[in-house]
């Protein structure tokens, strides 16, 4: 290394010291050409901003009406040298190439595209030497809007860098940093760094476990009227403390627009706080609260925050057991949602007092699509109702009713309802044994147009009659849109009912998952059927997935599944089970 910092040949990495040092010394060296009159116009680079020094005309580089040209020009490049941990504010058509070679180096090492405004760096199991040198070249970036760390373990401990480098990022307004095992320091670190960045709209620090106990290092670092319009922080072991810290937050981000705090088990009681706050982020349109400990009291104050938020459009408390029972609480301003779009209920111990009021509640939410109440056993016993009701809500696209413990009557409800729910794109029946033998209900409700995409029907004890209808549908076309089916764990189905479904299949052109598993268990052994499904699947071009657990195949047919994506010049996977 020389006396003023630059490397020499052979000597570490491009711009070891700092970023600009070999600039400055190339810019001086053609300080005595410029007082000869040899002026530079620098040419635009795609990574820097149009407003940029580097594109300055050649009279705002002659600024002061100086009649020594020379000297003017002189002095003019020397106002603009850099400082050496700043963004170049003046620079060379050959400097600025270095940069953008520099750039494409480091991207194309790691198989990206360069791109002025979005660093996508999302899984790209970066080393520590990758860190050091994205740390350089964020300097040379000015105009990134997002950036994208995401599930790289080796961006914990070096925030601290990192983000002294944001203040060179003013139109940054994205910044994602799930799963990299950050710090405590990390923690404060990045606090001090949101200081700088005014326009991030989009922070994400989900599944980063020590945030936990540590948010408030956070949150108090957050500026006043924010830009903030979506904070997740999943996974984060969040404690009650967090969330009060949080709750504090709130009347600080009036424009925030989506909140997740799902899976933080521990935030508990904070809720109530968290709740209360709520009626300053009215532009709130997803709200995530899924696996967050919450308990009836915290739902009741919830259900008081939604009389403030009526742009809300997803609303997701599943998983939260102890709130069964406490419906009461939300449904009066669950009601006046008028744009809700998503109702994600499931796993909340929902008892018969909650389903009589949700019967009342949901036909009154016009703009529903998705509805998830799912592993609700109290669903099937006074759901007949609700289900028949449905129809008032004709925008529905989803409906997950998986381990329900549907009867009948309620089954029976939901497939009439279904004839009037144009746009079902998305059911699930898994999990509930009284589909089998009546699957010919919920199909009567099919039609040429139909938009199933996605239908499960997983352990739902069929059998040969609905397989059988089920296929007959299929060669119908009105299931040509369906991409994933679910079949799984259906053992009451013989041989010839799967041969008699398998042949169908080909009218499927859309399908890309298949699953046929048995449970693991029952071990039988795969019929003349398999080669029938095989010569479908050969048909199928945009099928990708396989699953066949539970059966066992011969070695000829083991040997079949070898060389199918061979011989097809495809690439599906098969989930297998297969004897030693």
């Amino acid at each position: 290394m020389d006396s003023d910092g630059t490397p020499r040949n052979g000597e570490g990495r491009l711009f070891q010291r700092s970023p600009f040092s070999l600039f400055i010394n190339q810019i001086q060296k053609k300080k005595s050409s410029a007082e000869k009159g040899k002026s530079r116009h620098p040419s635009k680079s795609r990574f820097f901003p149009q407003n940029s020094h580097c594109e300055k005309s050649e009279d705002e580089s002659r600024k002061g009406n100086s009649t020594d040209t020379s000297r003017s020009e002189t002095q003019s490049v020397e106002k603009a040298l850099p400082a050496e941990d700043n963004a170049p504010s003046s620079a060379t058509k050959e400097e600025l190439a270095l940069c953008e070679w520099r750039v494409k180096q480091f991207l194309n090492k790691l198989g990206k595209q360069p791109s002025n405004k979005i660093l996508d760096l999302n899984n790209c199991v970066l080393g520590a030497s990758d860190v050091t040198e994205l740390i350089g070249i964020i300097p040379l970036l000015p105009a990134l809007e997002e950036i994208d760390l995401s599930w790289n373990d080796c961006i914990g401990g070096t925030l601290g860098p990192l983000t002294q480098q944001f203040r060179h990022l003013q139109k940054l307004k994205v910044l994602q940093l799930s799963n990299c095992r950050l710090t405590a320091k990390d923690i404060v670190y990045l606090g001090e760094g949101l200081q700088v960045i005014p326009h991030l709209e989009i922070l994400d620090l989900s599944w980063n476990t020590n945030v936990g106990g540590r948010f408030s290092l956070l949150t108090h670092k957050i500026p006043k009227a924010c830009a903030l319009k979506t904070l997740k922080v999943i996974g984060c072991n969040l404690t009650p403390e967090d969330g009060e810290s949080l709750a504090q937050l709130l009347n600080r981000m009036h424009d925030l627009e989506e909140l997740d705090l799902s899976i933080n088990k521990m935030i508990g009681w904070s809720l109530n706080s968290i709740a209360q706050e709520l009626k300053y982020v009215s532009s709130l349109k997803v709200l995530n609260l899924s696996m967050c400990g919450l308990k009836q009291g915290g739902l009741q104050c919830l259900g008081t925050a939604l009389q403030h938020l009526l742009e809300l459009r997803k609303l997701d408390v599943s998983c939260n057991k102890e709130i069964g029972g406490g419906f009461q609480n939300l449904a009066a301003h669950l009601a006046g949602l008028s744009h809700l779009e998503i109702l994600d209920l499931h796993q909340c111990c929902i008892t018969e007092e909650d389903m009589a009021i949700l019967t009342q509640i949901i036909p009154l939410l016009s703009s529903l699509q998705e509805l998830n109440l799912s592993s609700n056993k109290s669903v099937g016993l006074s759901s007949d109702q609700l289900f028949s009701r449905l129809r008032f809500l004709p925008r529905l696209t989803s409906v997950l009713l998986s381990n329900c413990s549907l009867q009948h009557d309620s089954f029976a409800s939901l497939a009439e309802a279904a004839l009037h729910l144009p746009e079902l794109m998305i059911l699930d029946l898994s999990w509930n044994k009284c589909v089998g033998g009546n699957l010919k209900l919920i199909l009567k409700a099919l039609n040429p147009g139909a938009e199933m995409q996605v239908l499960r029907l997983s352990s739902c004890s069929l059998v040969d009659e609905d397989i059988l209808g089920l296929a007959a549908v299929i060669q119908d076309r009105s299931l040509g849109q369906l991409q994933k089916l679910d079949l799984s764990y259906n053992h009451h189905v013989s041989n010839h009912g799967w041969t008699i479904f398998c042949q169908a299949l080909v009218a499927l052109d859309q399908l890309s998952e298949l699953d046929l598993s048995l449970r693991p268990s029952l071990h039988c052994d795969c019929g003349e059927w398999f080669g029938q499904l095989l010569a479908a699947l050969q048909k199928l071009s945009l099928f990708t997935e396989l699953g066949l657990q539970g059966w066992v195949l011969s070695k000829v047919q083991q040997q079949q599944l070898e060389q199918f994506n061979g011989e097809n010049k495809r690439n599906v996977r098969f989930d297998i089970w297969s004897e030693t």
